[in-house]
């Protein structure tokens, strides 16, 4: 048995505990290595690091959930097993039936609903479509959420339905969007619904349940417990359908197998054991008239190789044998004493309520499983508590019995060790087998992804190679475009050049703002003017700017400029220089017009300062 990892239990628990699903029950072996690949996934090098990425990020327990269960299935899987379910059990079960009595079907892991709709194809080919649709119901169940919604559309690819005959496909399933989807008026009878078969109460009233390949992903004693579920779940004569890598080689009181090859087994009815019979005392024959007979009967009794012990009926001993004495050390000193004062009343079990019980009763009783420690060894005791009573039906006293069963205990315990150890070998075998087909199951899913995958490599190869092409035209129309912007550019680089070579040439400080009243143009006069760099003004509010010039005598002048009909307006202001001069400024605002002469409203505006 592989040793238990205390990290990976706390991941498990910490699944179970934040979504409620349950891996503990899963075999160690696979379910370690389907987390292992998710883990390599996602760069954790350890169970503690990927239970931190679990609790970062939430949406990677839908990524483990989908790797940790493997879902394979296909339509027909095991196409000869198939067939003996149909010419054995379904064929044979529909004929036994009055024509209106339902049928029921459960589907359990049932992955992606393959597996149920090749039971609806092999009822509906035997039933008939009308009929199918009136008798059978299909409950397909899972614990995927995603297999189950996409199982609930019922459509799949060619590559899918390969294995079915061209007429089952013509039949069973209509084309639609480049998908094959099973006919409605049949998907009807297939429901669909979530099971956790370790928690979940089973289906009842179900004639024939398959579960292939799903028992294997886990341990022994969460097997135990779905069969149980199993077998509450199927009516009397219901039959059981497993995997190929499952044989119940250790649950023969619940399943017998119909055949053990392809794994079909018919539901083993519980028996109920009846009360305990009575064991009574054979009658005994009236002896002739032989002389010697009360030697000879005290002579049988004394030499006895079982333990005796006669009493009266008012409890004391009357009689006990040499193979009492030599256990018990109870002999022939001892009678007339009452029998509660012995030590064998109480010791090694409490019979004084069992010698009570039969002479009340009149019945015989047994004690079992006495065990008695005589010179360090222990004697197993089977005790026979018989009233006797004489002709007329009155009590004559009660006989005890000690039956030495330390033998036949011994072959008992020797083979149920035996029965362990071949049961153990069996479940052995079977988990070996299991693990085998989980393996060629994972082995599987691993070759179908890498189709998927390399059919997506083809198909972003293909993208890859038109994304290039297009790319390439981009490319062209890119430099095209290019060009057209450096021939642009350089006609922008030689109009600013002629305007910077303008505005340097005035013999006036030239501001020019936008709505906003921020800078957008200071020329080099208005810096020798004033003091103030460009670097410094540019998107400065003109009002907030220190310089010589009374600004608050110029805001009606940019208000006018920048209102409606942008007005033309200039004055005469008294100013100090950079120098600190004092002298005459002519300001004029001028509004910023489009090339056809109309004032453009909000634009902006042109301010000019010149000394008077």
């Amino acid at each position: 048995m592989q040793a238990t990892d205390p990290t990976f239990e706390a991941l498990l628990v910490h699944l179970k505990e934040t979504r409620g699903f349950d891996f503990t029950g899963y075999k160690r072996s696979s379910l370690m290595r389907r987390v292992r690949r998710r883990m390599s996934q996602v760069g954790a090098p350890g169970y503690p690091e990927y239970l931190d990425h679990l609790q970062v990020h939430p949406d990677e327990f839908t990524a483990l959930f989908n790797t940790i269960l493997i879902n394979v299935t296909a339509f027909f899987r095991d196409a000869d097993a198939w067939e003996y379910l149909r010419d054995e059990v379904l064929e044979p079960m529909v004929a036994g039936r009055p024509g209106d009595t339902p049928i029921r079907v459960w589907s359990a892991g049932c992955a992606s609903g393959q597996e149920a709709y090749t039971l609806a194809i092999a009822l509906a080919e035997i039933l008939g479509v009308e009929r199918f649709k009136e008798r059978v119901k299909i409950y397909a169940t899972d614990v995927d959420e995603e297999q189950l919604s996409e199982a609930r559309q019922a459509a799949y690819g060619e590559r899918e339905v390969r294995d079915l005959a061209p007429g089952l496909v013509e039949r069973y399933f209509e084309p639609v969007n480049g998908r094959l989807v099973f006919r409605k008026d049949l998907r009807r009878s297939v429901i669909f619904g979530r099971n956790d078969l370790v928690q979940d109460a089973p289906i009842s009233r179900i004639d024939l349940l398959t579960c292939r390949n799903t028992l294997m992903y886990f341990n022994a004693e969460t097997q135990a417990k779905i069969l149980g579920r199993f077998h509450f779940a199927l009516a009397e004569t219901g039959v059981l359908f497993l995997g190929k890598a499952e044989m119940l080689l250790s649950h023969s009181s619940l399943f017998a197998p119909i055949d053990p090859k392809r794994r079909v087994f018919r539901r083993v009815p519980r028996l109920y054991a009846p009360p305990g019979a009575v064991l009574a005392d054979p009658p005994q024959a009236v002896p002739g008239r032989v002389t010697g007979l009360d030697e000879l009967r005290n002579e049988t009794f004394t030499a006895s190789p079982l333990a005796q012990l006669a009493l009266t009926p008012d409890g004391l001993v009357a009689l006990s044998n040499r193979q009492l004495e030599k256990l018990f050390g109870v002999s022939s000193r001892d009678i007339g004493r009452p029998f509660r004062d012995l030590d064998l009343s109480y010791r090694p079990v409490e019979l004084r309520r069992f010698v009570e019980q039969a002479r009340l009763e009149r019945r015989t009783l047994r004690v079992s499983d006495v065990a008695y420690v005589r010179d360090a060894e222990t004697v197993h005791l089977v005790v026979q508590v018989s009233p006797l009573s004489d002709a007329d039906g009155s009590l004559l006293g009660v006989n005890l019995i000690f039956h030495d069963v330390t033998a036949a205990r011994r072959l008992q315990d020797e083979l149920e060790h035996a029965n362990h150890q071949l049961e153990a070998a069996y479940e052995e075998l079977q988990s070996t087998n299991e693990e085998l087909e989980t393996t060629n199951e994972e082995l599987q899913s691993t070759v179908e992804e890498l189709e998927t995958t390399n059919e997506e490599l083809q198909s972003t190869n293909e993208e890859l190679e038109t994304m290039n092409e297009e790319l390439q035209s981009t490319n062209d129309e890119l430099q095209s475009i290019n060009d057209q912007l450096r021939i642009s550019t350089a006609r922008l680089d030689e109009a600013n050049a002629f305007l910077e070579t303008v505005l340097t040439s005035l013999q006036a400080g030239v501001a020019v703002v936008d709505a906003d009243l921020r800078i957008r143009m200071w020329n080099r006069h208005a810096e020798d003017l004033w003091g103030l760099r460009s670097g410094e003004v540019i998107g400065q509010h003109f009002l907030n700017l220190d310089i010589g010039l009374p600004i608050d005598r110029v805001r009606p002048l940019l208000r006018g400029s920048l209102g409606a009909g942008g007005a033309c307006a200039e004055t005469e202001l008294d100013a100090v220089n950079r120098r600190g001069r004092p002298m005459t400024v002519r300001v004029a605002c001028t509004p910023l017009r489009r090339r056809d002469g109309s004032p453009a409203d909000g634009d902006g505006a042109i301010i000019v300062m010149e000394t008077a």
